[in-house]
C-alpha cells in the first residue's frame, strides 16, 4: 500500500509540474483577439502533458529527473522570451536592441536571428562603445555581426571618433574626477542620442528580475523612464542567470570570451574583476570550472562589476545611469547660449589675447556636460546682466582645449572661474564649491581683485 501511494503521489506532482508552464494569457489566440500581431506560435504541446501518469512506475532517478525538470523550464522561458520579442517587434516600426554582449544579451541576440529579425534589420543593434571596454569586446562584437548576419549601430561620446580624440577633449580621468559626468558623457548621451537617431519605439534590453533589488519587480512589457516613455520589453525578466548558462550551452551560442578567463559579467575594463579575484570560477566550453554558486546566487552576476566606484551619496554604484529614472536629463545645448547670454563667447584666439587686451576680463571655463557648470548656469547669468557694461565676462568651452586651458586660465577642472587684469594677471578665483558660485561672491571677488565696484 505504501507503494503504491508513493507511486501515485510521484504522478500527481509530475502532474501539477506540468500545469505550473501554462502559457501566459497575454500569449494565448486571446492575445491576438485583442489586437496583437504574432508571428505564428512558438508554443509546442508541453512534455509533461505527454506524459502518463504509468511513467511513475519507473525507477526513480532523480538526477534525471531533476535534468528533465530543467529542461521543461528552459522550454517555457524560450517561448516565452521569443513571444515577447515577437509582441515588440511585429508590433512596433522601429524596434531597438542595446547589446552589450553581456550573457544574457548574447542569448537575446541568439533568439533575434532565430526569428529572423537581424539579417533585415527588422530589429537593429545598437552598442555604445565607452573607449573603456575590454580589449576582446569590440573584436567579439564584429564576430556576432559575422555569426548572425548583421551590421550593429555603434554610438560613442560625443564628437569623439576614438579614445584619443576622447582624452582630449574630455580627460582620460573624468571617471576618476566624476563618475556620475563620466556616465553622462561615456554612457547616457550617446545612449539617448542613438535611441533618437534610430527613431526607436520600442527597445529590447537584457535585463532580468535576479540581477539584484534594483530590478527584483521588473515584467516582461514596461515604460522606459528615458527617451519619452518608450515602450520597453525585456525577454528575460523570469529568467536567471543560470538559465542564461544552460540555454548558451544547449544551443553553444557564441559568447564572451572574458566568461573563460574568470568574469561572469563585463562592462569597462577599468572597474571590472574577475569573481572571485583569483580566477578559480570559469565558464569554458560551455562548462563551469570551480564552484559556479559563486556566480550563480541571487545578485551575484554583476558582483565584479563597478568596483571602487561610489555614487555622490556614497553609497555602492550598482547602476551605469542608463536604465535609471531621470537618465534623460542629460546635455542638449551650449551653456549661455549665443544671442540670448550677456555672457560674451570666446574663441581660443580671443583668449590667446586677454593678457594684451588692456582690460579687465572675467572668464569662466566650463564644459557643457558638466552638472556644475550647468547648476552655475543663472547664477553667472544674472551676474553678467547686473555687470554689463562695466566689466567684461566670457566663457570658455575648455573640455576640447585641456593643454590651454591649463596655462591660460590656470584651469583643472570645471567650472574654473578667472579674471584676467587689465595689466595682464590671471587671478584664479576659489570657487571649487558649489555653495561659492553666487552673484554677491562673484561680485566680491571682482571688486577686490579689479577694483570694480557693483
Amino acid at each position: 500500500l505504501n507503494k503504491m501511494a508513493m507511486r501515485f503521489f510521484m504522478a500527481m506532482t509530475l502532474v501539477a509540474s506540468a500545469s505550473a508552464f501554462t502559457p501566459s494569457p497575454v500569449f494565448t489566440p486571446a492575445g491576438k483577439a485583442a489586437g496583437l500581431k504574432l508571428r505564428g506560435s512558438a508554443f509546442k504541446p508541453a512534455r509533461f502533458a505527454q506524459r502518463s501518469v504509468l511513467g511513475a512506475k519507473m525507477a526513480f532517478d532523480m538526477e534525471s529527473l531533476i535534468q528533465e525538470s530543467k529542461d521543461d523550464r528552459l522550454t517555457h522561458l524560450e517561448e516565452q522570451a521569443m513571444n515577447s520579442l515577437k509582441v515588440a517587434i511585429e508590433n512596433h516600426d522601429n524596434a531597438v536592441f542595446p547589446n552589450a554582449m553581456i550573457l544574457g544579451d548574447c542569448v537575446i541576440t541568439h533568439l533575434l536571428h532565430r526569428l529572423d529579425y537581424l539579417k533585415d534589420q527588422k530589429c537593429k543593434i545598437m552598442v555604445v562603445d565607452t573607449f573603456h571596454l575590454f580589449d576582446e569586446t569590440m573584436p567579439f562584437l564584429s564576430s556576432l555581426e559575422k555569426e548572425y548576419s548583421f551590421k550593429s549601430e555603434v554610438f560613442q561620446a560625443e564628437g569623439c571618433a576614438d579614445k584619443a580624440e576622447y582624452d582630449k577633449k574630455y580627460g582620460a580621468d573624468l571617471w576618476k574626477m566624476d563618475i556620475e559626468q563620466y556616465d553622462k558623457v561615456c554612457k547616457v548621451e550617446p545612449f539617448q542620442r542613438g535611441l533618437k537617431t534610430l527613431n526607436t519605439d520600442v527597445m529590447i534590453n537584457g535585463r532580468r528580475r535576479d540581477h539584484g533589488f534594483e530590478r527584483a519587480y521588473i515584467d516582461l512589457y514596461e515604460n522606459a523612464p528615458i527617451g519619452g516613455g518608450l515602450a520597453k520589453v525585456n525577454p528575460l525578466a523570469y529568467w536567471t542567470f543560470e538559465d542564461c548558462f544552460d540555454y548558451v550551452a544547449k544551443y553553444k551560442i557564441p559568447i564572451h570570451p572574458l566568461h573563460a578567463d574568470g568574469y561572469p559579467s563585463h562592462g569597462d575594463a577599468k572597474d571590472t574583476i574577475k569573481v572571485p579575484e583569483d580566477g578559480s570560477v570559469k565558464f569554458v566550453n560551455y562548462k563551469f570550472e570551480g564552484d559556479k554558486a559563486v556566480w550563480l546566487d541571487y545578485a551575484s552576476e554583476r558582483k565584479g562589476r563597478f568596483v571602487g566606484l561610489a555614487n555622490k551619496d556614497g553609497s555602492a554604484k550598482t547602476e551605469c545611469g542608463i536604465h535609471v529614472a531621470g537618465a534623460e536629463k542629460t546635455w542638449d545645448r551650449d551653456l549661455w547660449e549665443e544671442g540670448k547670454s550677456k555672457v560674451k563667447d570666446l574663441s581660443k584666439s580671443d583668449a590667446e589675447g586677454l593678457t594684451k587686451a588692456g582690460k579687465d576680463t572675467l572668464v569662466v571655463t566650463y564644459a557643457p556636460w558638466c552638472q556644475f557648470c550647468q547648476g552655475m548656469e543663472e547664477e553667472f547669468e544674472k551676474f553678467a546682466s547686473e555687470m554689463d557694461g562695466k566689466i567684461d565676462i566670457a566663457k570658455f568651452r575648455g573640455d576640447e582645449e585641456r593643454e590651454f586651458i591649463s596655462s591660460a586660465f590656470e584651469a583643472t577642472a570645471f567650472p574654473t572661474i578667472t579674471l584676467i587684469t587689465k595689466d595682464g594677471k590671471t587671478i584664479k578665483m576659489d570657487a571649487n564649491e558649489p555653495e561659492k558660485r553666487t552673484v554677491a561672491n562673484f561680485k566680491s571677488f571682482i571688486a577686490d581683485n579689479a577694483g570694480v565696484a557693483a
